[in-house]
């Protein structure tokens, strides 16, 4: 699921060309993210962003299949190295939920780039603007949930294809990330690729709770 910046990738290990179209696709990133915070997601043309990073409409079309994908890139890769590492993790002896959890903290680590949360950040307060951007998030979450449903059922037998057990494991996973990812925006101070981790795995220990949990009436 290329375009993850992983530390075995870094640097002077990548061909030339490869470099040159990882820095070219940070510059897009971080250009637009800067542009759509000052002038509103709306008030940014694809042409100014393509201008102000002197790159054409064609060369943005190969890394980005919108404005909207790329102002979600930092989350998005954070979910294709995910995917990535579903490919290759081994389950051990243990509840598919904790796996996929492992799994998605792993991808964590591989958010190696300086400024990857601050890119978080300002995707995700963008994101509460513009309405186009929660929609194009919400088909990519699908869309990966699939994903890895597919990768879970060709790597692993559940017994049934029809077993629901996997998608909600998936569906808990998701929903875990997303109230970590809520509270990390809304913290105070500068939130870091660390306190992310924090929240999420504070999330996931929720998640047996809430299974169990009664709603009893106010006194």
């Amino acid at each position: 699921m290329g375009n993850v910046l992983t530390p075995r990738e870094h640097g002077d290990r990548l061909p030339l060309r490869e470099r040159k179209k990882r820095r070219t696709r940070e510059a897009l990133i971080d250009t637009a993210l800067e542009l759509f915070t000052e002038r509103g997601f709306h008030g940014v043309t694809l042409d100014e962003l393509c201008d102000e990073v002197e790159t054409s409409k064609r060369t943005f079309f190969r890394h980005f299949s919108s404005k909207e994908d790329v102002a979600m890139a930092p989350t998005q890769d954070l979910w294709r190295a995910f995917l990535d590492d579903l490919e290759t993790r081994e389950p051990g002896r243990r509840p598919l939920l904790e796996m996929l959890r492992t799994a998605l903290c792993a991808a964590l680590e591989r958010m190696t780039a300086d400024d990857w949360a601050h890119r978080v950040l300002l995707s995700r307060q963008l994101a509460a603007r513009a309405p186009s951007m929660d929609a194009h998030g919400l088909r990519f979450c699908n869309d990966t949930s699939r994903a890895a449903l597919g990768i879970l059922h060709r790597r692993f037998d559940f017994g049934s294809e029809d077993d629901l057990r996997p998608r909600l494991a998936l569906d808990m996973l998701v929903a875990a990330f997303h109230c970590a990812l809520d509270t990390w925006v809304s913290s105070p101070g500068t939130p870091t690729r660390g306190d992310l981790a924090a929240h999420f795995r504070e999330a996931c220990a929720a998640l047996p709770g809430s299974l169990t949990l009664t709603a009893s009436p106010r006194a």
